[in-house]
């Protein structure tokens, strides 16, 4: 079973992939590949003039082909999800997301941000066919507490849990593909 993982977060470090890595983590302790992306280590020439013919591009064309699923991490920023992940999404083919399923995540400054998972994300990724996008996850940045800068994060035990069970719910529907 391969899951691809993309961030969306054009930063360094932001809360949105520690929720992301977290996630990785959980999925390959359950025996599941992972192969990970961030749009940060994609050249920005690339995104903006959409070079398919880029060789990163086409690594993760591979991958998204090849995928049973993908979890997709954002910032939310003035409530939408980033603009960088969008660039990317673009480079998918029409039908990109057909017979996959998808977990959007996703992290803002507040709770009334919420919605912009539904509204703003799930579109995008209805648009490119997924066969599945499951309830998201959203969690506010005070929920997530950085901890050194090589240590994982701490996530609220609320927000924890409501990973793990997406994070369940993404497992069954995986099981659940021919």
């Amino acid at each position: 079973m391969l899951v691809v993982s993309i961030a969306g977060s054009p930063g360094t470090r932001s809360r949105s992939g520690e929720l992301l890595n977290y996630a990785s983590q959980l999925l390959q302790r359950r025996g599941v590949e992972v192969v990970s992306y961030r749009v940060r280590d994609f050249a920005a020439e690339d995104l903006l003039y959409a070079r398919f013919d880029s060789p990163q591009v086409r690594q993760l064309l591979e991958h998204v082909q090849q995928a049973d699923g993908l979890i997709i991490a954002t910032p939310v920023y003035k409530a939408s999800f980033s603009g960088a992940l969008k660039a990317l999404l673009d480079l998918l083919p029409e039908r990109g997301l057909a017979d996959k399923v998808v977990l959007p995540i996703a992290s803002g400054g507040s709770a009334a941000h919420m919605l912009a998972v539904d509204y703003a994300l799930k579109p995008v990724l209805a648009a490119l066919k997924a066969e599945e996008v499951l309830q998201g996850v959203y969690a506010v940045d005070a929920q997530i507490q950085y901890a050194e800068a090589d240590c994982p994060a701490a996530l609220e035990a609320h927000l924890r849990e409501r990973l793990d069970e997406a994070l369940e719910d993404l497992l069954l529907a995986l099981a659940r593909r021919p």
